[in-house]
């Protein structure tokens, strides 16, 4: 740490009532922004000049602000691990797999250390350690993709795959892109790779070179000022939210002994109100650290051809009025942590599936695991998830059972009472959750319990109660209703595309566990259906001899 730096971090942390730890991360995302600005500034034609100011800005941050010395060292291992792989078994299916399992190791040795140290205010290197394992097991996969020929890849595949591996200093400048260190968001390397050498930035045929996006000074990279300086305001507007909400609904008010005194609906919403100052913390940081990176240009998603306008959503890791407002758990899950959901999706869920075969049972569990080793191994995460899997089964039954009778049979489109289906379909995702993720901010396993039981239990029951009865002859009945309308009506009863009826998990959270454990126990009786015909083939060759 240099000299004195501490000092003004411990005075202002004694009047805004954080730790200096916790300053000096919104302080790190703030120096990112004028940092941005000069890395901007750093000439096109000169990539080399750019990732040692990268290079530079991250060993600040990590040495000068927090003196994670022992943090520079667990990220060159991972990194160094990585690259070797990477280089001496490129060629090797078996070479991704060895990276991810050695990064999720390597990591998971770092959080056990830090969840017996039990101190939430101070930062270290775990936090960016989980950016850097997406960045770099999606780095391992993108260089095997690279070996591969392009009839056996996806789109995604070829536009990440890594052909030629890249040098030690470009390398460095991916894994300590300062912007993004300590709090992610995390992306591929041809999109690092893209944006430093300027190619992410030409324009396509399809645009009209009228409008072309503004640029300074003969640079490639578009003006980002506006975009960048938004995120920042919403960012430091999530985070005063965030020390405001916090002085009433921080978790210590739900082990208060006047919080029985208060009624069940008051519960709730104090329940749901402590959930939401949580999250404004996410949403700051999140806000904050995006704003960064579309200041320095890799925020930029392309231009639309019609209006000319820049998109600048490539980075973007959270949607707050897709969670407040989602009227579904999927919906609810989607616009949360929405890079890691794709890290997961795209190099867990699918990589896990064999080719020419479709996702199942095999590739729900890994991604479940994956995502609840990922975040750690407080026992709320896994209370957490667990029960939010079954949530999703409950909605989905919901949605084919009962949303179809507040739509249309004939022309699909919603009736005039539908308004009453989405306002209680919001409130029982937004009670639901507020009750499901309460382990996840609370952590300990008799600690979330007693928090659930301070609120009745009431999502538990509410989701095994929707499962019974959805289990029982009265789902008939419901199915039975709906056809005689859709007859009436002159139409057809259909199953509705949407979002709950996707069987891929979000953030590792099963669609529906129910059929995932069929298809396991389906697995397992084929498998031992094999074992035993193999057996008996044998039985009857060693008779014949």
């Amino acid at each position: 740490m240099l000299p004195f730096i501490n000092k003004p971090f411990e005075l202002l942390a004694g009047a805004l009532g954080a730790s200096p730890d916790e300053l000096k991360l919104i302080f790190s995302f703030l120096l990112s922004y004028p940092l941005a600005g000069l890395l901007k500034r750093v000439p096109d034609n000169r990539p080399d000049y750019k990732n040692l100011f990268i290079i530079s800005g991250g060993l600040f941050y990590l040495v000068g602000l927090y003196s994670l010395w022992t943090g520079i060292r667990t990220l060159f291992i991972s990194s160094a691990v990585t690259y070797g792989l990477a280089h001496y078994l490129r060629t090797s299916p078996y070479m991704p797999w060895i990276a991810f399992v050695f990064l999720m190791g390597h990591m998971a040795a770092n959080q056990l250390t830090r969840q017996f140290a039990d101190d939430p205010s101070v930062v270290d290197i775990t936090g960016a350690q989980m950016v850097l394992v997406m960045k770099l097991s999606a780095f391992a996969w993108n260089v095997f993709d690279g070996t591969l020929p392009e009839e056996l890849l996806s789109d995604h595949q070829k536009d990440r795959r890594i052909i030629q591996l890249p040098g030690l200093l470009d390398y460095t400048g991916y894994v300590l892109f300062f912007p993004s260190l300590l709090a992610g968001p995390a992306f591929d390397y041809n999109e690092y790779k893209g944006w430093i050498d300027c190619t992410m930035f030409d324009m396509p045929a399809s645009v009209d070179p009228a409008k072309k996006p503004p640029t300074r000074k003969k640079r490639k990279i578009p003006r980002s000022g506006t975009p960048a300086t938004w995120k920042m305001v919403c960012g430091l507007l999530w985070i005063l939210a965030f020390l405001n909400l916090g002085k009433w609904f921080s978790p210590s008010v739900l082990f208060d002994d006047s919080f029985l005194n208060y009624n069940f609906l008051r519960r709730v919403f104090i329940l749901h109100m402590v959930g939401f100052t949580a999250r404004t913390k996410y949403y700051g940081v999140w806000f904050l650290a995006e704003g960064s990176c579309i200041l320095a240009g890799l925020g930029y998603n392309g231009v639309d051809p019609a209006t000319g306008r820049v998109s600048w959503n490539r980075l973007q890791n959270i949607d707050p009025w897709g969670v407040e407002s989602a009227q579904n758990s999927r919906g609810y899950l989607e616009h949360w942590n929405m890079n890691t959901n794709k890290w997961l999706r795209y190099y867990v869920y699918l990589r896990v599936t064999p080719r020419n075969r479709k996702p199942g049972f095999r590739a729900s569990m890994a991604t479940f695991v994956t995502s609840a080793f990922w975040h750690g191994f407080y026992p709320g995460y896994y209370l957490a998830f667990v029960l939010a899997s079954f949530v999703q089964t409950a909605a989905k039954h919901f949605r084919r059972s009962i949303r179809p009778f507040f739509i249309d049979p004939v022309s699909q489109k919603p009736l005039p009472n539908k308004k009453y289906y989405d306002i209680a379909s919001w409130l029982a995702t937004q009670t639901t959750f507020s009750f499901t993720v309460a382990p996840f901010i609370i952590l300990g396993f008799n600690e979330s319990l007693q928090v659930w039981s301070r609120v009745n239990f009431y999502a538990v029951i509410a989701v095994f109660s929707s499962l019974a009865f959805f289990s029982s002859p009265a789902n008939n009945y419901l199915r039975k209703m709906l056809e005689k309308k859709s007859r009436e009506a002159g139409g057809h009863l259909s199953r509705t595309t949407s979002s709950e009826n996707l069987k891929e998990p979000v953030l590792g959270v099963s669609a529906d566990p129910g059929k995932d454990i069929d298809e396991a126990i389906h697995e397992i009786q084929a498998e031992v259906e094999k074992v035993r015909k193999d057996i008996d083939k044998k039985n009857s060759q060693k008779k014949e001899l």
